[in-house]
């Protein structure tokens, strides 16, 4: 017989107690890299990225014949020199004009034939896209003789014309992909909805598409500008007059085949570098979200 004593359940064990989990500190997190990984060869790269500009800086700013590793004494009498002995404000002068002209002419007609790619749609459309990608792969040194015959004809032979075109001609077909590709990115309602209120396509992309275009057109026209500063081959071969050459051809007369003269030639490309780095400083958020716009398939 089964007593009731018999038929009572064992209670359930009691469960062992857990302390709570300790909160994380804020910004915290178990998984991070040690801090001392990320500098460390960060500024080893650091270190040897900015060896070569302090040895440019010391052999322009030391005095002739000084073995010293400081600069000091400090001397400026090599950048007086290039700028007035060898002509480097004249250079100077020539450089900004064919980067300003480069710049507003890639940027202009790399704006109207982005917009045809990216709004309209053509037969050859695909096959024009193609011929531009594979321009890509022509280096410039091809297209000399050719160029060459043509300014000759033209009668533009030293005269910054010739280079203004050759740069242009030559930074149109990737500023045409990249405008292009930023252009998709902007909705096309926003053009239709201009329309209703009675724009014109013309009107409408100047109100609405140009302003939102700004990063890319910064984009384009900084590589347009510093390709066009700093390309020594065409301003080489199409400019003869000391008066018309540019910087990088006024860097390589500093060199002879007996001497070189350190001092005068670290100046001059600080003088070469300065613009470049100044205009990138002001320019480089809008330069890195153009670029990374710009690369995106709409």
């Amino acid at each position: 017989m089964i007593t009731k004593e018999a038929t009572k359940v064992a209670p359930a064990p009691a469960r062992p107690t857990l302390d709570p989990p300790r909160p994380l500190k804020a910004g915290h997190n178990w998984d991070e890299v040690p801090r001392w990984q990320i500098y460390l060869p960060l500024s080893i790269y650091l270190v040897f990225t900015l060896i070569p500009f302090y040895w440019i800086l010391l052999f322009a700013v030391r005095p002739p014949g000084s073995t010293s590793l400081l600069p000091w004494p400090m001397t400026f009498q090599h950048f007086e020199k290039v700028w007035t002995e060898r002509s480097f404000g004249t250079y100077f002068e020539n450089s900004v004009l064919v980067g300003v002209a480069t710049l507003l002419m890639t940027t202009l007609v790399a704006l109207a034939g982005g917009y045809a790619l990216a709004r309209f749609n053509f037969k050859v459309k695909r096959a024009f896209m193609l011929g531009l990608l594979c321009s890509q792969f022509v280096p410039g040194a091809l297209l000399l003789v050719p160029l060459f015959e043509i300014f000759a004809e033209l009668q533009m032979i030293n005269s910054l014309g010739s280079v203004i075109l050759a740069e242009t001609v030559f930074q149109l077909p990737l500023s045409i992909i990249l405008i292009s590709n930023f252009i998709k990115n902007v909705p096309y309602s926003l053009e239709e909805a201009a329309w209703v209120d009675g724009c014109n396509r013309f009107t409408a992309f100047r109100i609405v598409v140009l302003p939102l275009l700004r990063p890319g057109l910064i984009a384009v026209g900084s590589f347009a500008f510093v390709h066009s500063w700093n390309h020594f081959l065409f301003a080489l071969m199409f400019l003869n007059n000391q008066e018309k050459q540019t910087i990088p051809v006024g860097l390589n007369t500093l060199m002879s085949a007996d001497s070189v003269d350190l001092g005068a030639l670290a100046a001059g490309g600080i003088i070469a570098a300065v613009p470049v780095v100044v205009v990138f400083a002001f320019i480089q958020k809008w330069l890195i979200t153009g670029f990374s716009a710009g690369a995106v398939k709409g």
